[in-house]
């Protein structure tokens, strides 16, 4: 069986991960959507929060799962049996970090990373962004499921204009 990771912080997740999603899941045989916990970080949503959206909007992939994970991603490639990782690239700033850490998942593992590049719809776009844009009130529903902008829209009420 080939079987891959998509790893993220998904907070939330966008259409431009859906589509890394979405591709992927036509090249392999299973795709696990690795949601990573970092205690260091608090996000705007919970882990929890973020697996049960994602388990909505990709629930009509077959071959998606969707787990969490703490510590290396390399254990959890091998935990989960899948000795490749898919990384989206938005851009050549993208490529310089992804690389090094290709290379070190490859040394430590020998897990491969396989590169995609994001649709051109969406190489502007990221969680950081969508999240700034929706706490000041501006629309997201372009760029995130509805559930993700119900969601955001619920969490992050923007402020009183003048």
């Amino acid at each position: 069986m080939r079987r891959a990771v998509c790893p993220g912080s998904f907070d939330p997740v966008t259409n431009g991960h859906l589509d890394i999603i979405g591709r992927a899941s036509r090249l392999f045989d299973e795709v696990i959507v690795g949601v990573l916990v970092n205690q260091s970080k608090s996000g705007l949503f919970t882990v929890e929060e973020r697996i049960d959206m994602l388990r909505e909007v990709t629930a009509s992939y077959d071959n998606v799962r969707v787990e969490s994970f703490r510590g290396l991603l390399v254990d959890f490639c091998r935990a989960q049996q899948a000795s490749v990782l898919i990384k989206g690239l938005r851009a050549v700033s993208d490529f310089d970090y992804e690389l090094q850490m290709a290379q070190m998942n490859i040394g430590l593992a020998g897990v491969e990373t396989l590169f995609m590049p994001t649709n051109p719809l969406y190489s502007f776009l990221s969680s950081s962004l969508v999240k700034d844009v929706a706490k000041w009130g501006g629309d997201v529903s372009p760029h995130v499921p509805d559930r993700v902008r119900a969601e955001l829209e619920a969490r992050l009420s923007p402020p009183p204009r003048p």
